[in-house]
């Protein structure tokens, strides 16, 4: 694919294509999310290098600003990996989905990723925690940790305060399949209860009332916890509810619209896409009904080769959210795609259809864009 030139400039979305910003260089912004600040949207995500190696964080943090979502300046990088080796952040260990909010009342802006420390797989599971006085950083890395280390969620059954039996394990494979019977016979919620809960695949959103919530894959990836912050967003208020249990759900993007909580989520199967999920509830503490695929069309059931990673809305516009996903290319990290999709409705049911090219006119309009 021959590289735009920086002049050009596009008035529409095509996801999957080569995304550029403003020096022509394709977007290097992956398991990202929005944030929108003062008539400006900042979009934050992965920086990936070139192969197998760019699946490890080499340099950190990318963050681009947006008036229009159509024109993408590059900002620079947000957080840095640290070269000192004694870091939770030094070169080379895992920063995941990035996520960025503005507290009002501290007047900061506050990161928190998906940490896998250097050199050790996977088995660490940690929330990270970065805080900055502007969107596009510097950032400063505060600390990493496992949520809610010492509390029950409110929702914990009986069974998971007693004890722990000898055959749960302290460590399991991790990921579908591994457990050897259902998250609530297992107890990985009570073994892990002093040290804290694993995090892996994780969101954040901030309520109309200000409160924010930490959203994330948890008991070797089995069940979805969602946990409300402290008021500075910097750790856990240590309320939390566990849900989806043996569900497997990984990059769960939650938002609300029409008065109602929604997920949109996938299954857990490495780099390869799968069926997207769904699902809704009237508290943020559930009850939580799931809804089924939301894409439709060619390519649905592997959500048009994306996973997904965010979902915004767009400032100005009734009702109007947009998909974020991402095509990940684990032999070449670098080469990355995005899928931005408008999210439609049927009743209360959201809906994703592919378009090869669409735009902003499809919440004013009607659909716009034509499928392929």
């Amino acid at each position: 694919m021959n590289k735009p030139s920086k002049t050009e400039k596009s008035e529409s979305f095509q996801p999957g294509e080569f995304w550029k910003d403003n020096n022509g260089v394709h977007i290097n912004a992956h398991g990202g999310g929005m944030l929108f600040f003062e008539g400006t949207y900042y979009w934050f995500g992965e920086h990936k290098l070139e192969g197998t190696i760019g699946n490890t964080a080499q340099v950190g943090v990318h963050v681009y600003s947006s008036k229009d979502l159509y024109q993408w300046n590059d900002e620079g990088i947000a957080l840095s990996v640290s070269h000192d080796p004694h870091s939770d952040i030094t070169k080379g260990s895992v920063i995941e989905r990035p996520k960025v909010i503005y507290n009002h009342k501290t007047k900061k802006f506050v990161m928190w990723f998906h940490l896998e420390l250097k050199d050790k797989g996977y088995d660490a599971a940690r929330a990270g925690v970065a805080v900055g006085d502007n969107p596009t950083g510097p950032f400063t890395f505060l600390k990493s940790f496992r949520p809610n280390a010492g509390h029950w969620p409110v929702n914990v059954l009986a069974s998971q305060k007693l004890p722990i039996s000898e055959t749960v394990k302290s460590q399991y494979c991790g990921g579908k399949g591994c457990l050897p019977d259902h998250p609530d016979i297992v107890n990985l919620l009570g073994r892990d209860f002093k040290g804290g809960q694993m995090s892996r695949d994780m969101n954040l959103f901030v309520d109309d009332d200000g409160k924010a919530y930490h959203i994330y894959s948890s008991e070797e990836n089995s069940t979805l916890h969602i946990s409300q912050l402290s008021d500075d967003y910097l750790t856990c208020s240590g309320i939390y509810g566990r849900f989806f249990a043996d569900r497997y759900m990984e990059g769960a993007a939650l938002f609300k619209a029409h008065g109602k909580y929604y997920l949109i989520a996938s299954d857990c199967t490495g780099w390869e896409p799968n069926a997207a999920r769904s699902a809704v509830a009237d508290s943020i503490f559930g009850p939580w009904r799931e809804l089924g695929n939301p894409a439709i069309g060619p390519h649905s059931e592997v959500t048009f080769f994306s996973q997904s990673t965010f979902v915004f809305p767009v400032v100005g516009k009734k009702d109007a959210f947009i998909f974020m996903g991402d095509r990940w290319r684990g032999e070449n990290a670098i080469d990355g795609r995005y899928i931005w999709l408008p999210v439609e409705w049927e009743g209360e049911r959201p809906r994703i259809q592919w378009a090869a090219e669409w735009d902003l006119g499809v919440f004013t309009s009607g659909r716009n864009g034509t499928s392929a």
